[in-house]
């Protein structure tokens, strides 16, 4: 029995370190590239809000992710450590890129594999909940801050009330972007989380025979959390550097007033979508588009979309939660046919 539980564990606490290198770029991306705070800073304050966030507001997104995608009956501890080990060696391949990966959409397809291999698929959560968020909260974001740096942003500064070097060297905004990098990181913990802890409390409710919507579920849900949640800290000191320059500064070099926007519209879509209806959300994408968007609205989509870190981030996006959904229906075919599942 020891082994079912560590085996499973072992694999989400390295998930939780790939994530943590994956998310920290769209969590501190935006104070990071306004120069408002140090790097060496960053993984501490990330990891408590993690935890913090996983904690208060990951319920929801767990249970969408442990139950609501497969049959709690499939998750035993071989098909767990499938599906968590299929994750993290995406999610590794994109971090060792420097690409900030959607974790969201690489567990999503990782869990749909055996889903659709056992015929529990559930189409209409998948297509008509989780796929549709997915399209829909980038755009949003994009919007959002596309109008704001078009319509708001840009005029002011054309007539000069705000300028760079005030707004870098005022104490009050960079303790602002500071705060926002901080709720960025609690919404990541809402709603990212649950990606390893989802999976596995499934499992030990199903081998503990404990409702999954019962206190059960939940103390194990907070027991997992306990010790997924400080590996993102570990993941983004050791994984993170790459994503977080490239999504910070080489997208384009944007300013503090900026940095507050583009954080602020991406946690709040994220947390939005974890407490309502608790679909996985990526942050990721949502951040990169908010960045895009204040990006095209100053500089022209030519400009934008010609740099090389932009489409390098769409071919990961596209490719990686493919790879992950065959490694997953791959081992998921030769342990079924060995006989352990």
């Amino acid at each position: 029995m020891f082994h079912h539980v560590l085996i499973p564990l072992l694999a989400a606490v390295f998930l939780a370190i790939n994530m943590g290198g994956t998310s920290i770029s769209p969590s501190f991306s935006a104070a990071y590239g306004a120069n408002v705070i140090r790097r060496s800073a960053i993984p501490g304050l990330f990891g408590i809000m993690v935890f913090l966030g996983a904690l208060i507001a990951g319920k929801a997104t767990s249970a969408t992710l442990g139950k609501d995608l497969i049959s709690p009956a499939i998750m035993s501890w071989e098909q767990v450590t499938i599906i968590l080990g299929s994750v993290g060696i995406t999610l590794f391949i994109a971090n060792i890129l420097g690409i900030p990966q959607s974790n969201v959409q690489t567990t999503v397809f990782a869990i749909s594999a055996p889903a659709a291999y056992f015929h529990q698929f559930n189409t209409d959560k998948v297509f008509f909940e989780i796929v549709p968020t997915w399209f829909i909260a980038p755009l949003l974001s994009f919007s959002i801050c596309y109008l704001f740096g078009k319509y708001v942003y840009t005029p002011i500064r054309k007539k000069g009330y705000l300028t760079y070097g005030q707004l870098s060297q005022h104490r009050a905004v960079k303790t602002i972007i500071v705060i926002m990098s901080l709720y960025v990181a609690f919404s990541i913990g809402a709603n990212n989380v649950a990606n390893a802890v989802g999976p596995i409390a499934s499992m030990m409710s199903h081998e503990l025979q404990l409702p999954f919507n019962g206190n059960g579920f939940s103390i194990i849900m907070i027991l997992t959390t306990l010790v997924v949640a400080p590996n993102f800290a570990i993941g983004a000191s050791i994984l993170g550097s790459k994503g977080l320059e490239n999504t910070g500064k080489g997208i384009f070099l944007f300013g503090p007033f900026e940095a507050i926007i583009i954080s602020f519209v991406t946690a709040s879509i994220l947390l939005i979508s974890s407490v309502t209806r608790g679909i996985p959300t990526s942050l990721i994408q949502l951040n990169a588009a908010a960045i895009i968007g204040i990006g095209v609205a100053r500089l022209g989509a030519k400009n934008i979309f010609r740099k090389t870190s932009v489409n390098k981030f769409f071919v990961v996006w596209a490719v990686a939660p493919i790879i992950a959904f065959l490694l997953s229906l791959t081992l998921t075919y030769i342990v079924d046919k060995l006989g352990y599942l």
